[in-house]
């Protein structure tokens, strides 16, 4: 049974973290589906410079659920050669299976089988699924190791710092001191040999 309607997300709370109790009471092929508009989300280590927007779907499976979403927001960088700021618009798409950790029915801890992934998403123990930190691992696996301004920046002067390209003026290769005699010194091609 597919929702008509997407639920909306407490506004007290973390709006990341989906209490998903009545779900996991239901019967397989049972949906839900969330909506997020503007939401903060922020970390020490990820430039995450925007509000982040998007959809989960939530579907009942015989063993847990099976989350399905997509988000965007935008990423404030630097670029790796010239140092210009970036905003960098990235869409990330979640699909994972969610383990429940206690069972909704008799209230124990559910035990992994042998061979389940230990890395798999799992619901807290108030049947609550926190997407705060399945998004934020989605973005740091995005994120670019060295981004640029452009596929093609020239970077910057070694001269003066400016960033090169049309409009950068030249600069005549200074000479050190202590080799300047050295000017003075003309070869004569005819003594040239070979």
């Amino acid at each position: 049974m597919t929702a008509r309607r997407p639920h909306l997300v407490d506004p007290h709370g973390d709006p990341l973290t989906l209490a998903l109790a009545g779900l996991m009471g239901e019967a397989p092929g049972a949906q839900r589906t969330y909506e997020f508009r503007d939401v903060a989300i922020s970390d020490p280590e990820l430039p995450i410079g925007a509000l982040l927007d998007g959809q989960a779907r939530l579907t009942r499976t015989n063993r847990g659920l099976l989350l399905d979403a997509t988000f965007a927001t935008r990423l404030a960088l630097e670029c790796s050669r010239c140092l210009k700021a970036i905003d960098l618009p990235v869409e990330l798409h979640l699909e994972e299976e969610v383990l429940p950790s206690i069972d909704i029915s008799s209230g124990l801890p559910v035990r992994r089988e042998e061979g389940e992934d230990p890395e798999a998403a799992v619901l807290n123990d108030h049947h609550e699924l926190e997407l705060r930190l399945l998004i934020l691992e989605a973005i740091s696996l995005v994120e670019p190791i060295a981004p640029l301004c452009e596929p093609g920046c020239p970077g910057l002067c070694a001269e003066c710092g400016e960033r090169l390209g049309p409009t950068h003026v030249e600069h005549e290769a200074e000479i050190d001191p202590r080799l300047e005699a050295l000017r003075a010194f003309k070869v004569d091609d005819s003594e040239r040999s070979g």
